[in-house]
């Protein structure tokens, strides 16, 4: 089992378009993409996540976890979104602690959405 931080590569965090330039998803992306990924953390970049007036957005999800998303991010943002997977991808349900969440993610949680196997109350 793992984490896949999922990236929007089409956000335009609020910036005219325009050919001149990469996007801000796309250049969070390659931010994301120069580190190295934490152990059991997959980087993938998809072109949306439905967040747009809260971009840059990114999820973390994985199987039997909780996924959550997250918005209003940059490339500064990186090294923190990849902290943030780490300690999602350390658990077995995808909850960290409130403390223990990079600020970033503690500030700018857009969703979190339960794993499909939760069980019924």
């Amino acid at each position: 089992m793992g984490t896949t931080l999922y990236v929007c590569v089409t956000c335009r965090a609020g910036e005219p378009p325009g050919e001149d330039r990469a996007r801000p998803g796309k250049r969070l992306a390659a931010a994301l993409a120069a580190l190295p990924a934490p152990p059991g953390v997959r980087v993938v970049p998809v072109e949306c996540l439905s967040a747009c007036s809260t971009g840059c957005a990114v999820a973390l999800a994985g199987p039997g976890r909780w996924t959550y998303v997250y918005g209003r991010l940059g490339e500064a943002d990186a090294a923190a979104i990849l902290d943030g997977a780490a300690r999602h991808a350390a658990t077995a349900d995808g909850l960290v602690p409130w403390r223990e969440r990079p600020e970033i993610f503690r500030k700018q949680s857009i969703a979190r959405i339960p794993p499909p196997e939760i069980p019924a109350p």
